[in-house]
């Protein structure tokens, strides 16, 4: 599966976990990356197991970036 089909598929999956507010693609080291974008990082213990964000989608590494809170402009 290419990695613009796995961001489409798990897209909305990912934006039920918490702080998540966006999802696309990136670049780590010249590789692909699906880029999770969230309010703020929290501790792995502050969250449920089914509540964190994998570390591989469909093979591709996520990459997890805080960006504070949205707001309109």
């Amino acid at each position: 599966m290419n990695i613009e089909n796995a961001v489409r598929k798990h897209t909305a999956a990912l934006l039920q976990l918490p702080n998540v507010v966006g999802v696309g693609i990136g670049e780590k080291c010249d590789r692909a990356i699906i880029k999770v974008l969230v309010t703020r990082k929290l501790p792995q213990a502050e969250l449920q197991p089914h509540d964190l964000i994998p570390t591989r989608i469909e093979g591709y590494e996520t990459d997890v970036e805080p960006i504070g809170d949205l707001t309109i402009q």
